[in-house]
């Protein structure tokens, strides 16, 4: 009998375990599809990964942003060629997460262009929603 408690245990600890990497994995491939949105040119395909929301933080050289529609409109106009946007790549340097419903990811970003490289950190809050992950703050420097 006391084989059983000890039994539930361990697979209440495996399923935690296999589905905080699952999300993990998600939240990953989020990051992944931003990249390949961004490098195709397609800002509103970037722009899926943000939550669609008048609440969206977005904190960069500019100050705060808030709102999905005011974040996509800076995009747009300080990335309005493909020239300016260069190819994006991410170097993830911590994949975090805080609960079932969030994570945090810490990494740094880099654009190589034609007219110059920039590049800098970011830190990200992911929230899960019934749609999938989505990133609802963003500090990019």
């Amino acid at each position: 009998m006391r084989k059983i408690p000890l039994c539930l245990l361990f697979v209440f600890l495996f399923f935690e375990a296999f589905s905080q990497s699952g999300d993990e994995l998600e939240v990953r491939k989020v990051l992944d599809g931003q990249v390949n949105s961004w490098n195709r040119g397609n800002i509103e395909d970037f722009m899926k990964s943000y939550w669609q929301n008048d609440s969206l933080i977005f904190i960069g050289h500019g100050g705060i942003t808030y709102g999905y529609k005011n974040t996509l409109n800076n995009y747009k106009k300080n990335y309005d060629d493909t020239t300016k946007m260069g190819k994006l790549s991410f170097d993830l340097l911590q994949v975090k997460r805080l609960s079932s419903e969030y994570y945090f990811v810490i990494g740094n970003w880099l654009l190589k262009r034609s007219i110059g490289n920039i590049g800098g950190t970011f830190s990200l809050l992911f929230m899960k929603t019934k749609s999938g992950w989505v990133i609802i703050t963003d500090h990019t420097s």
